[in-house]
């Protein structure tokens, strides 16, 4: 969604025959007026069920047409003035609610993906975990970008990735796999692994845990 309509979605207007607020919704694929189509990604809608335009729109319909419909007020962004919009039934345009906050926080999320996977060609050189880590746990990363992240760790051989990934809850058992051989790489590469009784990290040809005495 373009900023214009994210700025749009945050907008307050009033329904003029129930001063309900208008709800953002996001405009459907077609156009059964003109055929120009709407000109825009979202609108705005009376979805008040007890509105009077809606709640006598139906007596309407059925005298005039002898069809089972309604109206609700419409108003399109930049306009002063809205009107009716026929609905078939009481649930249209109740699932195209634009939640302004909502998609501000997927946007936000999806740039950071973008900036991570931008980072991924030089986190090696710049020994620089953050870009690796941020996709590996984001869950709503594309998968591709957290497969390459995973073939990165052993390479950047920083141990300070293990305690985020193992307490990390993975959707996708793929890379909670993927992200564990990489670890176990990682250890190998580096001389070290895990004490079985503390979790700490020691030498990999250590007897005794310098951390917990076992």
């Amino acid at each position: 969604m373009s900023d214009a309509c994210l700025k749009y979605a945050r907008e307050e207007h009033f329904c003029p025959h129930c001063q309900t607020r208008l709800t953002c919704c996001s405009t459907p694929p077609f156009h059964v007026g003109d055929g120009l189509g709407w000109g825009t990604d979202v609108f705005f809608v009376c979805l008040n069920n007890d509105c009077p335009l809606y709640v006598n729109g139906w007596r309407l319909v059925e005298e005039q047409y002898g069809q089972t419909a309604s109206f609700r007020y419409m108003l399109l962004p930049g306009e002063v003035k809205g009107g009716p919009m026929m609905v078939g039934s009481q649930d249209a345009f109740t699932g195209c609610a634009v939640d302004p906050e909502a998609m501000l926080a997927k946007d936000s999320r999806y740039q950071r993906e973008k900036a991570a996977l931008t980072g991924l060609a030089t986190c090696v050189a710049e020994a620089n975990l953050e870009p690796v880590l941020y996709l590996i746990t984001d869950e709503d990363a594309e998968l591709e970008g957290r497969r390459r992240a995973c073939a990165l760790l052993a390479e950047l051989g920083d141990i300070r990735c293990i305690d985020p990934i193992r307490n990390h809850s993975f959707r996708h058992t793929e890379i909670g796999q993927l992200a564990e051989m990489a670890i176990a790489a990682l250890l190998k590469k580096t001389f070290q692994r895990e004490c079985p009784y503390c979790a700490e990290i020691i030498k990999a040809q250590a007897k005794v845990c310098k951390h917990c005495g076992k």
